[in-house]
This record gives C-alpha cells, sequence and structure tokens, in this order.
C-alpha cells in the first residue's frame, strides 16, 4: 500500500464536500456514482456496451471470471468513461465506480491496457500511489466523515449506515476507523457515563 502525501485526506475530504455543494447535496447526503458521473460527464458503461469487444472476452468478463476485475476508466472518442462490472454487489459497484472517478477528478495518469491477440486478455498496469489516491477520494465522495458522525449521532447501525449510502458495510466499518468517528464517539459516550 502507498502512503499518501501528508494532507492529502484532508484534501480529499474538502474536495469531495465541495463536490457535493456544486451538485445541490448536502454534505450528509447520500451520492448516487451515476449522478456524480452525469455531473463530471462522464459515461458509465458495462462490457456489454463496449464497441468490438469479442463475445469470447465479454464472457471472460461477465461469465468466466467475473470476480477477476472491477472497474477501469478510458477515453472513447475523446470521452471520459468508466466501464464497470456489473456482476458485482451494488456497493461494490459504487465503491468501484467512485474509485474510477476519483481517478478522473485527480487527473490521473491511465493505466496501460492491452487486449490479446484473440481478444481473450486484458493487462492492466497501474501506479500504487495513484491508486491509493482514488481510493481514498472514492471513499469521500461515497461516505463523508460528516455523513459518518449524523449517522453515528442517529444511532444508525454498520448495516443501516451501509443500505442508507448505497455502500458496502465493509466500506462503512472501514471509513468509520480511518475518519477517527469510533473514536470520538467512544469518548463522548465515556464521558457520560463516567
Amino acid at each position: 500500500m502507498a502512503v499518501l502525501v501528508r494532507g492529502f485526506k484532508t484534501w480529499a475530504e474538502r474536495t469531495a464536500a465541495g463536490l457535493r455543494r456544486e451538485m445541490g447535496l448536502a454534505a450528509h447526503a447520500p451520492l448516487a456514482p451515476a449522478d456524480l458521473a452525469r455531473f463530471l460527464d462522464v459515461q458509465l458503461w458495462t462490457p456489454q456496451d463496449l464497441p468490438g469487444l469479442s463475445t469470447a472476452a465479454r464472457n471472460q468478463l461477465l461469465v468466466h471470471d467475473p470476480g477477476g476485475w472491477s472497474a477501469v476508466s478510458c477515453t472513447v472518442n475523446g470521452r471520459d468513461v468508466v466501464i464497470y462490472n456489473p456482476r458485482h454487489s451494488i456497493g461494490r459497484q459504487a465503491s468501484d465506480i467512485a474509485h474510477e472517478l476519483a481517478h478522473i477528478i485527480l487527473n490521473h495518469e491511465p493505466g496501460k491496457m492491452v487486449m490479446s491477440q484473440d481478444g481473450g486478455m486484458i493487462m492492466r498496469s497501474y501506479d500504487p500511489k495513484q491508486e491509493e489516491e482514488a481510493n481514498w477520494l472514492g471513499w469521500c465522495l461515497l461516505l463523508p466523515r460528516e455523513a459518518l458522525v449524523r449517522a453515528t449521532k442517529a444511532r444508525y447501525s454498520v448495516a443501516q449506515t451501509a443500505q442508507a449510502f448505497g455502500v458496502s458495510e465493509q466500506l462503512v466499518t472501514y471509513r468509520l476507523r480511518m475518519t477517527g468517528v469510533n473514536v470520538q464517539f467512544k469518548r463522548l459516550r465515556g464521558r457520560r457515563t463516567g
């Protein structure tokens, strides 16, 4: 795992809040990745939408090995496109799409993709630092700290928070821990009982 540059996490929270404001959303409101994609003028595709993709490659991605990939961003005819895996859970799809949109927001250099001669295998290279940045920003977009604070104040369970924001329970648990919201509320509860 790459180490994020000092200040990046704070910048990502602020950037996510700013994008939400520009979209007319409250800082604690759920954000549908499709709405963010429309706002950024990015098309969302599945492998079914990919022109020229062979049936063998499509079957490899959707039937034979749907767990082997998540999403990728690229440019098609001058337009940003995110191709995502529709076989993943809704929460996972949200995270995958937000991750790819974060790459676009961050103006990251796209990874290299190469399709084999028979169209059956795609290889991709990537920059670990850029991947970590896209993870963090994507997760801030989906589940900002302020949303976690409000959900915790309202005594939402992890499952309720995941349902409300269209994300996985794993992401809620991770963000609660990494943003310090769990510690913050544990201390507050300790003061009230002490």
